[in-house]
C-alpha cells in the first residue's frame, strides 16, 4: 500500500512538473509580452515578446528583481510588484485603467495604462498593463503574471484626432470650439477663486485688401507668421485661438487689465517688427489692432459679456486709426 501511494505521488508530481513546463513553454511562445514574478518579486518568466518590447534579454532579468530596467531609468515598482506586495492603493505615475479585488484580503488584479520611456530601446511607448495574481490549491499567492500591450499607434491616433477637433488647421492654434470651451472653464474658475480674467481680441489690419493683393497663399503665410508672433508672448496657462478669419483671441487667466494691456502692446510691437510688406502702400507693413477687456466674474455675469467688451474695444482701436490697442472706458484695473 505504501509503495502504491509513493508511486502515485511521484506520478502526480511528474504530471504537475509537466504541466508547469508546458505552461512555461506556452508563455515563452506567446506573441503578447508577458513576465511572471514570484512572491519575492523575482522574475520567473520573461518571454521573447517581452524581450523584443523592452530590449532586455531574459538572461539578464530571470531570477532577479531588475525587471524595472525595461521600463524606467531608475528603480520603481511595476504593476506586478504592486500586486505581489498588495499595494493596489498605490499607483505612482501609472494612472489606473481599472482595479478590482478578487477574494477579500488577497492581492487584487490591477490594470493601468501610461507612457513609458523604455530606456533600452530608446523610445517612448504607450503601454496597457494587466497584472493578475495566481494562487495555489490552498489559496495562497504563488506568482503574479503581467501582460503588456503596446498601444502607442492607437494613442498617437487618438491624440491626432483630438488635435483635429481642437486645433486650427492653418495656424496650429486652438480653434473657435476650443476657445469657447476654455473661456467657459476659465470663467468658472475665476468665479470660484474670485480672480480677474482678461481677454484680447486681435485683428489683422486691412487683411482683405492684403489678401486680394497677395493672393490666398500670401494671406495664409501672413496669418501663420502673426499666429506665431502672438503665441510667443503667452504664458503657459494662457490660450491663443484663431477666432475666425483674420481675428485671434487671447485668454489671459488671473491677468489684470493693466497686465493685459502690457501683453497687448507686446503683441502689437512684435507683429509690427515682423515687417511683413503691405503692397497696398509703399513702405507700409502689416499691423494689428487689439481690444482688451477684463472681468471679475460674478454669478449675475457671463463670459459672453467679456467677449462683447473686448470686441467693442477692438472696434474703437480700428476706428481710431488701427495699429494700436484700445481698453474699455470703465474696467477694473
Amino acid at each position: 500500500m505504501t509503495g502504491t501511494t509513493t508511486m502515485q505521488r511521484l506520478m502526480d508530481g511528474a504530471s504537475a512538473n509537466g504541466e508547469r513546463a508546458f505552461a512555461h513553454q506556452l508563455m515563452e511562445m506567446l506573441a503578447i509580452p508577458v513576465f511572471v514574478l514570484d512572491t519575492s518579486c523575482r522574475v520567473m518568466i520573461w518571454n521573447r515578446a517581452c524581450e523584443h518590447l523592452t530590449g532586455v534579454p531574459a538572461s539578464e532579468v530571470v531570477g532577479t528583481r531588475e525587471h524595472w530596467r525595461g521600463f524606467y531609468d531608475e528603480q520603481r515598482p511595476t504593476l506586478a510588484d504592486m500586486v505581489v506586495q498588495d499595494r493596489a492603493g498605490e499607483l505612482p505615475s501609472i494612472p489606473p485603467r481599472q482595479g478590482y479585488g478578487i477574494p477579500s484580503g488577497q492581492p487584487s488584479h490591477l490594470s493601468a495604462e501610461s507612457w513609458f520611456d523604455m530606456p533600452r530601446v530608446g523610445r517612448r511607448r504607450y503601454l496597457a498593463l494587466d497584472a493578475s495574481p495566481i494562487y495555489d490549491e490552498r489559496g495562497r499567492l504563488s506568482a503574479v503574471v503581467e501582460t503588456l500591450r503596446d498601444m502607442t499607434d492607437e494613442k498617437m491616433a487618438q491624440i491626432a484626432l483630438e488635435q483635429l477637433a481642437t486645433r486650427d488647421g492653418l495656424t496650429g492654434l486652438a480653434n473657435r470650439r476650443c476657445f469657447d470651451d476654455t473661456l467657459q472653464a476659465e470663467w468658472s474658475r475665476a468665479l470660484r477663486q474670485r480672480q480677474p480674467l482678461s481677454l484680447l481680441m486681435v485683428d489683422v489690419d486691412n487683411f482683405k485688401a492684403f489678401n486680394d493683393a497677395n493672393g490666398h497663399l500670401g494671406g495664409d503665410e501672413c496669418l501663420k507668421r502673426i499666429a506665431t508672433a502672438v503665441a510667443s508672448e503667452m504664458r503657459a496657462n494662457d490660450l491663443v485661438a484663431r477666432y475666425g478669419g483674420e481675428e485671434f483671441a487671447v485668454i489671459l487667466p488671473t491677468q489684470s487689465l493693466k497686465g493685459a494691456a502690457s501683453v497687448a502692446e507686446r503683441i502689437r510691437t512684435r507683429v509690427e517688427q515682423l515687417q511683413v510688406p503691405n503692397r497696398l502702400a509703399a513702405g507700409q507693413r502689416v499691423t494689428v489692432s487689439i481690444g482688451a477687456a477684463t472681468a471679475l466674474p460674478s454669478p449675475d455675469t457671463s463670459a459672453s459679456e467679456l467677449v462683447a467688451t473686448a470686441d467693442a474695444a477692438l472696434y474703437r482701436a480700428k476706428h481710431m486709426g488701427r495699429n494700436r490697442i484700445s481698453l474699455p472706458i470703465s474696467e477694473p484695473a
